[in-house]
């Protein structure tokens, strides 16, 4: 009697054609892809743009954040379906080495089934759902949606038993929703450069960088401050009101860390057109002023100036004496960029030369320099020119002195008193050209 060459099979199985058991096969590869796609789209979702879409009433979108909720309830969905059709595939890869060779093919049909698995149901369709999440995870998410329901005991069971395992080691199931920081969000405003204009970044970024600004950055020194003294004789003082360029003026009394008031020169024309304006009635139209202590943060401020309503406040130091004034378009230009124009009479801060150096008034505001100029002088100590120069020489200088701040060469063209009112500087790419010219 002839022994037969293949080993039998379970009777019920020895007579499944192997064309079925292929198809099945190939049914249970594609499962296999499916949960594997599905756990790394889902996982890969931008949570913040997830949101977005899923108040915008995107269905798929709003089904994906719910699952997302309870990772560990999707985690153990997801990887149930998917160990469960990998170790069917493997049954089934086993019967078909039996009926096709025999048990000498049982080693070889679980090697060959690891790397079809790995090749077709792995790699592959986690590489797709990683560079596409939401093409991926919002179809999927309606089916795993369904899956959970129908699976829901035994999905608890493993999801009990799997959180108890993770509590042995200490490990929280729940934590607090993903918070960004100011630094977070400043890289992703970056990151997303492709897709929010040159413009609104630049915007963007500066808001995040008001919280590191105080109105001591920003405001206009008490040098530069026009105001009214109501102790001059009345016909100058209605002069200045006729040649001001501003509408609102700080009134004071002997001095200006005695301010008394604020006029709006509307007001002060009324008046004017009535024949009534004299002292008392200057008096009695005025606003009382709004001062801030100095180092304050300049958000906080812009706030408090919006809630008041005011268009500026006078910055006062430690011993109440007025250290400078901060307006709300100063605070304003901080984030969209310089947009008033201005002031008739006032000069440029900086003027260029035809050899391509640039002359700069002492008193300029460093911050306004390295806006305007793209320049990277320090900001973290003196506000102005003349203060960073004469913090790096610690002494006053003589025209003629040269110095480097921060890799640009100056040279200090005008003095007057104690500080320096003029300085000619270059900028770093033109210093480097001279130099290597001068070299060769």
């Amino acid at each position: 009697m002839t022994r037969s060459f293949h080993t039998r099979v379970h009777p019920s199985l020895d007579d499944v054609p192997i064309g079925a058991l292929l198809g099945v096969l190939i049914l249970l590869i594609s499962l296999s892809a499916f949960f594997s796609a599905s756990e790394t789209g889902m996982m890969a979702l931008n949570r913040y743009r997830l949101k977005h879409l899923a108040e915008s009433g995107h269905r798929g979108a709003r089904i994906a954040e719910r699952l997302l909720q309870h990772p560990d309830r999707l985690l153990g969905t997801i990887l149930l379906g998917n160990n469960l059709v990998n170790n069917a595939a493997a049954v089934v890869t086993s019967v078909l080495a039996l009926k096709l060779y025999g048990e000498v093919a049982l080693a070889v049909a679980a090697f060959l089934i690891t790397l079809v698995i790995l090749v077709f149901a792995e790699v592959p369709p986690k590489t797709l759902a990683a560079l596409h999440p939401e093409r991926v995870a919002f179809p999927a998410a309606f089916v795993l949606h369904a899956i959970q329901k129908v699976a829901y005991p035994l999905v608890w069971l493993v999801n009990v038993l799997s959180n108890g395992v993770l509590r042995l080691f200490g490990v929280h199931l729940y934590r607090a929703g993903e918070q960004l920081g100011a630094e977070e969000l400043r890289t992703v405003v970056k990151e997303a450069s492709t897709m929010i204009p040159r413009s609104h970044q630049s915007m963007l970024l500066r808001i995040l960088d008001l919280e590191e600004i105080t109105v001591d950055d920003v405001l206009i020194p008490r040098a530069e401050i026009e105001a009214i003294d109501i102790d001059d004789d009345w016909e100058d003082i209605v002069i200045q009101l006729g040649t001001s360029h501003h509408t609102r003026l700080p009134v004071y009394q002997g001095t200006l860390d005695n301010v008394i008031g604020v006029l709006h020169l509307r007001k002060a024309l009324h008046l004017i057109q009535r024949n009534e304006f004299d002292k008392e009635s200057l008096k009695r139209i005025m606003r009382e002023p709004y001062f801030i202590p100095e180092g304050s943060a300049l958000t906080q401020q812009l706030l408090a100036l919006q809630s008041k309503r005011r268009r500026f406040g006078l910055v006062v130091d430690e011993y109440g004496d007025l250290k400078g004034l901060v307006t709300i378009e100063e605070i304003l230009e901080e984030i969209v960029g310089e947009f008033t124009g201005h002031v008739p009479g006032i000069a440029e801060d900086v003027h260029v030369e035809k050899d391509g150096s640039y002359l700069v008034k002492g008193n300029a505001n460093i911050r306004d320099l390295n806006r305007k100029m793209g320049w990277e002088l320090p900001t973290d100590g003196p506000k102005t020119l003349n203060g960073l120069i004469l913090e790096y020489l610690e002494d006053i200088p003589e025209p003629g002195t040269r110095l480097q701040l921060a890799g640009y060469p100056v040279e200090v063209v005008q003095t007057k008193g104690t500080a320096v009112t003029v300085s000619r500087l270059r900028d770093r790419e033109q210093a480097r050209v001279e130099q290597a010219v001068e070299a060769s």
